[in-house]
């Protein structure tokens, strides 16, 4: 086995009195003293930070960037607004998913970030697919999460500036002098921003965040739950390689331009059959909310069958929603069963709970889109 890696927080994790385990390659907290559940609330009540600086961050730049990477995602690129981000997926020819990833428009350059555990085969992907005369820039920088309601008001006493971004929007600024770039968004359902800071100063910023009273360190666990209950996919549980973008909900990610009757139509890895999908909706199953009953989570991996008992499909991602107060999942279902209020049934050792078929975000998203 190889040594972990370490983000440029390690040593202020320990400080912390994280516990630490393995993940993508990288040494990380799943959580600290206040423990998973507080994490949890307090993120969603003020303002919890996140380390990713194990998530790839990388710039690509060439005579036409968008156009470029447009050969490899179905996402509108080309029309995307010099700082503004957008969300897509890298495809394969048989219409799964390698990785999803986000793509800011940096002007006359894209800066793109990746899954941590993709980061590799992604950087690979992206020198293979690239037409020539584009150069693809793995960065040294650390990758900052700060979430929850309270936290534009945080930010706002350190570079008021930065308040005016809204969601999805991207911007360069200094705080404390301290050279960053900052997007409005993130991965718990929260307003907030994620912070790309050049690696031996990320440390110090850590520090100076951390110091404001409705900021505390929030680990990989409240994460999950955070993330779950925004409805929000995995990479390798709730989307990867054998799930299409139609039957994983993300046909809003494939933009219009790119679809059948648009002016750039296709053009990227399996768009034949994912516009066929999105054109006359010939998929199988489709993945589905699930908001359980009582207490008792169901896990991924756990068969969903009907009232017959017939396997229907599997949950593929699960646990206990502390803001819903019920268990909540996320998995696949086939067609007949995607109706919301249609019960299906998890099977946990050996019973089967009830769940009923919801509509996600399970939390109402509180992004700020602006006036």
């Amino acid at each position: 086995m190889s040594e972990l890696k370490h983000t440029p927080l390690h040593d202020l994790h320990v400080e912390l009195g994280a516990k630490l385990v393995p993940f993508a390659g990288y040494e990380m907290p799943v959580q600290y003293p206040l423990g998973v559940k507080k994490e949890h609330e307090h993120t969603r009540t003020a303002c919890g930070l996140f380390d990713v600086s194990h998530m790839g961050q990388l710039l690509l730049r060439g005579p036409a960037p968008a156009e470029a990477l447009e050969t490899l995602v179905p996402g509108d690129i080309v029309g995307l607004p010099e700082g503004m981000q957008r969300y897509t997926m890298f495809t394969s020819e048989d219409g799964g998913i390698l990785d999803d990833l986000m793509v800011v428009n940096a002007g006359n350059h894209l800066y793109l970030v990746v899954n941590a555990a993709c980061k590799a085969q992604d950087i690979a992907h992206l020198r293979r697919g690239l037409p020539d005369g584009h150069e693809l820039e793995e960065l040294d920088r650390g990758l900052i999460a700060i979430q929850g309601p309270r936290t534009a008001e945080v930010l706002k006493r350190l570079c008021p500036e930065v308040s005016e971004l809204v969601f999805m929007q991207h911007g360069h600024f200094e705080i404390d002098g301290i050279p960053v770039w900052i997007s409005r968004s993130g991965y718990t359902g929260e307003d907030g921003f994620e912070i790309s800071v050049p690696a031996d100063q990320t440390d110090t910023l850590t520090r100076r965040l951390l110091a404001e009273p409705e900021v505390e360190a929030i680990g990989l666990g409240a994460r999950d739950s955070l993330r779950l209950e925004a409805g929000l996919c995995l990479y390798g549980h709730d989307i990867d390689t054998t799930t299409t973008p139609v039957e994983a909900g993300l046909i809003w990610a494939i933009s219009k331009p790119r679809r059948r009757d648009g002016e750039r139509h296709g053009g990227f890895p399996g768009a034949d059959l994912i516009l066929h999908q999105v054109a006359e909706k010939d998929h199988r199953r489709k993945r589905v909310g699930l908001l359980g009953e009582g207490r008792a989570p169901v896990r991924e991996g756990a068969p969903l069958l009907d009232a017959d008992g017939n396997e229907i499909g599997r949950v593929t991602s699960g646990g206990f929603g502390p803001s819903v107060g019920k268990p909540v999942a996320l998995g696949y279902v086939t067609l007949a069963n995607t109706e919301v209020g249609t019960t299906v049934y998890a099977e946990v050792r050996g019973k089967h709970l009830p769940m009923t078929v919801s509509k996600t975000p399970f939390v109402t998203p509180g992004y700020h889109r602006g006036s």
